[in-house]
């Protein structure tokens, strides 16, 4: 195996304010264009992201990643993100960088890991579930009293703490009020994505940008707790289509039946979840709703 790539210099020397000197910098993950490294020193611990360079989309990548630092910039000024989460940005030799800040967590796939077996239907995993969803929800009530949708909603950017909290992240695809942006929008993980968002992508050329509006943050939030909690997507279809084809079958608005595919009995989860998959947007709860519902 060959040796895993380093930070970029220039974002580690100006995040020793924020961790002290390094004592631990692990790679997380080098996909689709994108780095992230944890950084580690004795003051704490900072998440930093970065292009990759040799990428075939590096230029493309570069302009998303100082999107989403003005996204965080505008979502903290309008209060909807904690001032704590952005921690620096920059640029470096080989293009952009942001460093946020560091929560131990687990992601939402492996937190719901004893909830999606039998053995999940006891009394102390029923509040944990709800509790993770709860907390979710005040995130995206925070972002939507602010004109914006997080715009990616999925399992991979959800994480959660050891107290059973749900912490959103990844906000460079977000939709945000007189949003002049680089990179168009154009959806983000298909098995997630709206049918309204699924239709409009559809029917506009690839270079359209298409404003993500709260209650397609809504459908995405029942799509991963779906996914996550049944191991099963709410929406069917043949993984070897291509994104289009997918899209298509999403568009339709039509999900498989969580009753049908639950581990154990939930009810009021159940029926909030089934609320935020309705595919009329209109007829979707709001995050605030949701989060009383919880």
């Amino acid at each position: 195996m060959g040796q895993a790539p380093a930070p970029p210099g220039e974002a580690v020397s100006l995040l020793i304010g924020q961790t002290g000197e390094p004592t631990a910098i692990q790679l997380l993950s080098d996909r689709r264009g994108s780095r992230v490294w944890k950084i580690q020193g004795p003051k704490g611990a900072v998440a930093l992201k970065a292009n990759d360079p040799d990428g075939d989309d590096a230029c493309d990548k570069a302009a998303e990643m100082a999107q989403e630092d003005d996204h965080l910039l505008r979502l903290t000024a309008a209060g909807a993100l904690s001032s704590d989460y952005r921690v620096s940005a920059g640029t470096w030799e080989g293009g952009r960088w942001l460093g946020v800040n560091w929560i131990d967590t687990v992601p939402l796939w492996r937190a719901l890991a004893l909830a999606r077996g039998p053995e999940g239907d006891r009394a102390s995993v029923r509040p944990w579930l709800a509790g993770i969803a709860r907390t979710w929800t005040e995130h995206l009530a925070l972002m939507h009293a602010a004109g914006w949708a997080h715009a990616d909603v999925q399992p991979t950017n959800t994480l959660v703490t050891h107290a059973g909290h749900a912490e959103v992240i990844d906000y460079a695809l977000a939709c945000g009020p007189g949003d002049d942006r680089p990179v168009p929008y154009r959806g983000a993980l298909t098995h997630t994505t709206a049918p309204e968002l699924a239709t409009e992508i559809l029917a506009t050329p690839a270079d359209i940008h298409i404003q993500a509006q709260p209650p397609a943050d809504i459908w995405s939030l029942g799509a991963s707790l779906f996914w996550c909690w049944t191991g099963q997507r709410p929406v069917p279809y043949d993984d070897d289509l291509d994104r289009s084809e997918k899209l298509a079958v999403i568009a339709r608005g039509t999900i498989t039946v969580l009753r049908d595919v639950r581990p154990w009995p939930y009810p009021e989860f159940e029926d909030a979840v089934t609320t935020c998959l309705a595919p009329d947007p209109a007829d979707r709860p709001t995050a605030n709703e949701l989060t009383a519902a919880w």
